[in-house]
């Protein structure tokens, strides 16, 4: 009889929460992951960084455990046919594993679920990658908040209604406290060496995109607050690779932004705040958060679209953005709200036009807050500024990279005659903007 730990959104040995249980439990753990046919389906671009990223993480894993004399169950398929060719060849009492708040994990856990207990095995999950979820921070009459500020003030409270001090006379909230999983290593299951399906078998090839590093440096945290605005500096974590797919501990991230910089530990609420949002406000997945304004008459021009993705619009730090995520699968966090902005207000295109094109590129790419970031930018999501904050980009340029370092580097046929005329001209999109907002939300009333 054996117990198993299934991994999906929290690669990694340490300080996770499901394999901590599922090692503290009576039964010898086999550690398992599901190449998600369902998923990887949908995903066009055969060369798509974060299927390698997945695919070197889990080697990275397997070597681990082989060097305690385990090894890790790799497989390929959608997950109830899967589980059900494990539970033929094994003996399960219990299946641990960490939430997924996604509509499509949701789903798919209901259904190995309701598998494992016709088996009568049972079916356990457990917190991982937030610091606190669904209603765990709510207001006082128990609803969710729906604005961030209020949010981040009660969030940051809850962890000190449990603390504590560490060796060092530090103080240490319990819900930053890791999940001593080394201690019970030696409950893997002892097992010969498994075979992990290739990227080939599963219809990928390798991609040259580099993955960021999963180190920071504690002077750029520190930092953090004064350089993350300009992207010709190298003053952001790129961490959100890590985040999305649990190479690295939130807790552990979470306690180092306390002790160092306050903005960088609001990057991790958000996280946080998005996951709950969606969590409570299902409808976001496909809809505006506030429904009024699915009323907005959106051009959705499809050259202009176009244009906009190969970062050929004619505005310089639009440009920039575009091509770096086109070519590196990131983009710099206020470039982001730039081209969304430029995006939705500028060229009155859907959101979840561009929503979906995030999602194609970024190896960050993480649901719920890609899907916050974009209904944001649009004026439609759970912010409480109004429609008409339309970013101007050559105000942002002129503010953020005044040297155009970071253009120059993105768009090197800048100031030639290769480079593209504007595709609008930035008074007349404002103007049009406010005007289709206006009637659209008038169309409510």
């Amino acid at each position: 009889m054996i117990n198993i730990f299934w991994f999906r959104r929290d690669l990694r040995l340490q300080d996770n929460a499901g394999l901590y249980h599922a090692l503290k439990g009576d039964q010898p753990v086999l550690p398992v992951f599901i190449f998600d046919k369902n998923i990887l389906d949908d995903l066009e671009d055969k060369k798509d960084a974060r299927v390698q990223f997945i695919h070197d993480s889990l080697e990275g894993i397997k070597q681990q455990l082989e060097e305690m004399g385990s090894t890790l169950l790799v497989k390929y398929g959608t997950p109830e046919k899967i589980w059900k060719t494990i539970l033929k060849e094994n003996k399960v009492e219990k299946v641990f594993t960490n939430h997924d708040y996604e509509p499509y994990a949701l789903d798919r856990d209901e259904n190995v679920k309701a598998l494992l207990e016709k088996e009568n095995v049972s079916f356990r999950t457990f917190k991982d990658q937030v610091i606190f979820e669904k209603k765990e921070v709510v207001k006082k009459d128990g609803l969710p908040y729906t604005v961030f500020t209020p949010y981040s003030r009660v969030w940051k409270a809850k962890l000190e209604t449990k603390m504590s001090k560490t060796k060092e006379g530090q103080p240490l909230s319990y819900f930053f406290k890791s999940y001593p999983t080394e201690k019970y290593f030696k409950n893997f299951q002892t097992k010969s060496p498994l075979e992990i399906p290739s990227l080939e078998s599963m219809g990928f090839e390798k991609s040259d995109i580099e993955i960021p590093s999963d180190s920071v440096k504690r002077g750029l945290i520190k930092k953090y607050d004064e350089t993350r605005n300009f992207p010709a500096i190298d003053g952001t974590s790129r961490l959100g690779i890590h985040f999305r797919f649990g190479t690295i501990s939130i807790r552990e991230k979470a306690r180092a932004a306390q002790k160092l910089n306050g903005t960088f530990l609001n990057e991790l609420i958000w996280r946080d705040f998005y996951a709950m949002i969606m969590s409570n406000f299902p409808h976001v997945v496909s809809n505006p958060f506030r429904a009024k304004y699915d009323l907005i008459e959106w051009v959705n021009n499809e050259d202009h679209f176009q244009k906009w993705c190969e970062g050929k619009t004619g505005y310089h730090i639009v440009d920039a953005g575009m091509r770096e995520l086109n070519e590196t699968g990131h983009m710099h966090n206020r470039v982001r709200m730039i081209v969304a902005s430029f995006l939705t207000k500028h060229l009155l295109t859907d959101w979840r036009w561009g929503e979906a094109y995030f999602a194609q590129k970024l190896l960050d790419y993480d649901l719920a807050s890609n899907n916050g970031g974009w209904q944001w930018a649009a004026g439609c999501g759970t912010d409480a500024a109004p429609y008409f904050r339309i970013f101007n980009p050559d105000s942002q340029q002129i503010k953020f990279d005044k040297e155009m370092k970071y253009i120059k580097k993105w768009v090197p046929e800048y100031g030639t005659a290769e480079y593209p005329e504007r595709i609008v001209d930035h008074k007349e999109a404002r103007e049009r903007c406010l005007r289709v907002f206006k009637e659209g939300l008038a169309k409510a009333e």
